[in-house]
Order: C-alpha cells, then structure tokens, then sequence
C-alpha cells in the first residue's frame, strides 16, 4: 500500500443507530462527539465492542474535560501547554473541593446544553496523527522498530512469528491455531479478511478482551504470565442513558475522587516510557489511562490490503482494591479481606442481573460493602441536583465470559443485562422503610419461591427418572426464573419513592405466586400415567398431585399472603 491512511478523526469507523430514524451510520471520531445527541447507541459488532469503545470515548472526554472548560478556556488553576494541550501543573494552594465544584460545573453546562463542545474536535485535530491505522504513530500498535526493541529477537518481525490471525482479534470468531471455531460467521476463506473500519474497532475490543494463547511476550527482568485484558477480568456495568450523548454523559465521572491528570495511551512520549510504566505492574492512577490500557503490544504488517498483526503480552497490574475503576461489581477474599473486581463465570451465566441486585447496590448502607464506583457516580449526581430526583437510571451489564482455562481464556459466550430503577428508590433517604434493602429482601424470597420450586420439580423428577431429578429440576427452573426476569424487572422499574413499601411488595408476590402456580400447572399437564400414581415413599403415596400440594403449602408459608 503506497501512503495509505486511514485517520479515525475524519473518516468513518464507528457504528452508530440514528436516533430519528432508527437507521445505522456508520460516522468518525469528530462526527461522533459533534453528533452524539442525534444517535441513540453505539451499534458495533457485540456489545462488548460498544463498552470497549464506549471507555475509549470516555477517555478522551475526561482528557479534554479535566482540562478545559466548555468554553476551550483552560481552568484558572490549571496550566495548560498551548501546543500539547497538556496539563503541566496544578495550583499547589487549590482546594480539592473547589476543583470538584468547577469539574461539576463543567458537567452540569454540558448536560444542559445537550450536546459537546468546539474543544474536543479541536483535541482530536491535535493529536490526529496518533489517531491513523498507518504512519509514525499507528493506532493501538507500535513501528516495526518499537516492537522490535522490546520482544526477544527471535520474535522479530523479520521472522515471521508471533503472529495472531484476523480471525482471533475479531472475537465474533475467537479462532486460534489450535482451535476451530464451529459457529463462526464467516466461512474460512473470510475468516482473516477485514476492512479498516472493522479492525479499527477490533484493535480496541482486542485490547480488552485479550486471552492468554498468545506466546510471545517483551522481554523483562522479571518473569510474568501473559495476562489477558483488563475488561475480560471484570463484571462490568455502566449507565444507558436514551442517546448516546446521556450515556456518554452519565459514565463521565468527571469529579472522580480528587483530581489527577488524565494520561490516555496516545499521550505518552514514547512507547518505551509507557512499557516502562508497565513493567512496575502499578495501577494507574487515573481513569484515561485504566480505559486505554493495553494488554499486548501489536504491530501490524499489510500484505495486499490485508493485515498480519504481531502480539506480544504486557505486563498487567494487579487488582487488589483496584478502586479507581467504577465499572465493575466487588467480590472481597474472606481470608485476606482483599476486594477484586467480580467475575461473570460459566456457572452464573443464566442468573439475571436482578438476581444479583446486592452486588450493583449499597443494600444495607454499610461502608463495608463496594457498590460499583459507577453507581456511587449517578449518586453524586443526583445530590448534586444535576439529575432530575426522579430519573429513571439504566444499569447495563455486558460480559465477556471465558471457558475457564487459565492457558486460553477462550470466550465462550457474551453476556448482555440491565435493570431500570427510579434515582430516587436507588438512593433512596428514607432510613426507616430504605428500599434497596427491602427489594433485597423481596429478591431473597424470590429465591426461595425459586428453591421451593426447584425442590417441585426435583420430586416430579424423582418419579419419572430417579437418576436425572436434579437435571430436570435445574432444566424447570431455569425456565421458571426466564418467566420472572421480565415482570420482576417491569415492577422493579415502576418503584417510586412517594409510594408505601409493603403494597408494591405485595404486588410483587401476587404476580410471583400466580406465576410459580402457571409454571406448575404446565408440569401438572404434561404428566404421565406413571407419575399421576405416583410411588410409594415409606407410608404415602408421593405423586404429581401430592407433590404440587407440598408446593402450595410452601408458597402460603413463604409469600404470607391471604388465600384468594
């Protein structure tokens, strides 16, 4: 290819849907900040791309926005270096609580005034070289030269190793050398085709979502497994708002914690300053450089418009209290009391989001307990009064779940959840009838209506087929709990904060109670001759009828509520 180019700022790349027309467009890097309140969503290839790229957009609003004012003034306390558009220095004598009201500020304009301003297009225009595919600075990769430098010379881009094919990076097909992937999109001969565009998105959901088949790593002083990325390892969640702008809008934690210089990826002098940060395995200390973190360093070679791109493994910093990042849900080792970020696995892949409510939200009030930081975010814009009391907050969940081998990490399903609750009833006031902790407690019933059920089921299962019950029973279940995601999301949506707990929890049970009775009643319908006789169990006869009577019972005693 003879000069090519191919600049993110300018020429289209991302996926978008049209908020007037539903349509999808397909837009660069400046439409999209200039545009963002005229499209409904990112429409990328899976939504583990869209939140990818979602912090990559991310990262460049909190580099603009914790530098300049709407306006593309820079903050009075701020040094700003006219030709970088670097932060320099800070005013040693400013008052954290003052900056934090003047990055609320500058929030709060933004949000009024619906869409971004002039100064991102200008910061884009500034580093635009930094932005190409091609060219002295490519995009998410180093020169021949740089990756040289830093892989044993072995791995060389001269030799030809250290390779991972297109259809790996693209993770719509997740195909290694040593496995096939049954269920591709592609046929073969299109496995390792891909347009610009495509590769761009690629590059960043690559980076994200790395496994650990690669075998190449840089050469350190220290030995280290290749890790995989730093999204494959969270449960993460973030707010949808109804455009992109809002959801843009609603993840910019702007006034996160204290303040500190942004530093994306693109900013850093040289490649070697940022590897050499790397190898120190430290967390960053801010949240540009968390969303553009690498896990590989790649570089890429074009033979006839199609590329061939060299991986080699980064060190990864660890995630002990890694609390800089918000989008995540905590798990705490009881041993070392440690927090990590949770992890979506293979044996949870069916359990809704709502399931889990105590992991996305301060249910008791205790400071022992991490919400995500996302969450504590939307909290602090509603007492700021910079969203309206009674919002109706989106919490989106996407996962990216692995087969669980610690030597492939391979993806083997994609995740995607979310509940909607009134800002009010999320962070709700009112200690006396709190209601997180009262839709905890109507979740925990929930369960046990679900284990009540599922024990129904292992009985109906124990006649038909004593050795595949608990099969069975975890079969009827599953099904039982897809029936309850819809409604007990639509009453957990019409929660006010200006109505009495008990009656909507009522409500709740009433729709619970007659769901769990239809779900039996199909069980009931579809029993066999042998089961309506049923067996004998020590004195009585155990069959469909006794056993669906037990599950009544267990239904009046749980639910409490009056016969009907």
């Amino acid at each position: 290819m003879s000069d090519p180019t191919f600049n993110l700022t300018t020429q289209p790349w991302l996926k978008v849907i049209d908020k007037n027309n539903n349509q999808e467009q397909t837009v660069s890097l400046i439409e999209l900040f200039k545009n963002a309140q005229d499209y409904r969503q990112l429409s990328g290839d899976m939504h583990v791309q869209d939140l990818a790229i979602l912090r990559f957009l991310l990262a460049i609003l909190l580099t603009v926005y914790s530098r300049f004012k709407v306006d593309g003034s820079p903050y009075d306390w701020l040094e700003v270096d006219p030709e970088t558009f670097k932060a320099t220095s800070l005013d040693s004598e400013s008052d954290p609580d003052d900056l934090n009201d003047e990055l609320f500020n500058t929030w709060q304009t933004l949000y009024q005034n619906g869409h971004f301003s002039e100064i991102v297009t200008q910061y884009l225009t500034k580093y635009a070289d930094h932005f190409n595919l091609f060219g002295d600075h490519p995009f998410y990769q180093v020169t021949t030269s740089d990756y040289d430098a830093f892989v044993p010379k072995k791995k060389w881009i001269a030799t030809g190793k250290g390779t991972v094919a297109v259809k790996q990076v693209n993770r719509l097909i997740s195909e290694s050398g040593n496995s096939v992937s049954l269920f591709s999109p592609s046929s073969d001969k299109y496995k390792n085709q891909i347009s610009l565009a495509a590769l761009a998105r690629w590059l960043i959901t690559y980076q994200n979502f790395t496994g650990t088949t690669d075998k190449t790593k840089i050469e350190t002083t220290e030995k280290f497994s290749t890790p995989a990325g730093w999204l494959y390892k969270l449960n993460p969640v973030f707010a949808s708002g109804t455009t992109l702008f809002q959801t843009l809008m609603l993840n910019l934690t702007l006034a996160w914690r204290h303040y500190t210089f942004q530093k994306p990826i693109w900013e850093y002098e040289s490649i070697e300053t940022y590897l050499s940060e790397r190898k120190k395995m430290i967390q960053p200390n801010n949240l540009a450089a968390l969303y553009t973190t690498w896990s590989r360093l790649m570089h890429i070679e074009w033979h006839e418009s199609q590329p061939q791109i060299f991986s080699a493994g980064i060190p990864m910093f660890n995630s002990d209290n890694a609390f800089i990042e918000p989008m995540t849900t905590w798990k705490q080792d009881k041993k070392t009391h440690i927090w990590h970020p949770a992890m979506k696995r293979l044996a949870t892949l069916n359990v809704a989001m709502w399931r889990n409510f105590g992991q996305y939200v301060n249910v008791n009030g205790s400071d022992d307990n991490h919400q995500p930081g996302i969450v504590s975010w939307l909290n602090e814009l509603k007492n700021q009064d910079l969203i309206p009391y009674d919002t109706l907050l989106n919490l989106t969940s996407v996962a990216f779940v692995s087969d669980g081998n610690a030597t492939s990490q391979l993806p083997v399903a994609e995740v995607y959840d979310g509940m909607r609750i009134n800002a009010s009833v999320l962070f709700d006031s009112d200690h006396a009838s709190y209601w997180p902790e009262r839709i905890a407690d109507t979740i925990e019933l929930t369960q046990q209506i679900g284990r009540d059920y599922w024990q129904f089921a292992n009985n109906i299962g124990q006649i038909r087929d004593p050795t595949s019950s608990k099969a069975f029973a975890n079969q009827m279940t599953a099904k039982f709990y897809d029936r309850l995601n819809v409604p007990f999301k639509d009453w957990l949506a019409s929660l006010s904060n200006q109505e009495e707990r008990d009656p909507k929890i009522n409500l709740w049970k009433r729709a619970l109670k007659h769901i769990v009775i239809a779900s039996s009643k199909e069980v009931m319908a579809s029993s066999s001759p042998r089961e309506i006789k049923g067996r004998l169990d020590s004195e009585h006869v155990v069959n469909v009828f006794t056993v669906n009577n037990r599950l009544r019972r267990n239904l009046q005693i749980h639910l409490g509520l009056k016969k009907e």
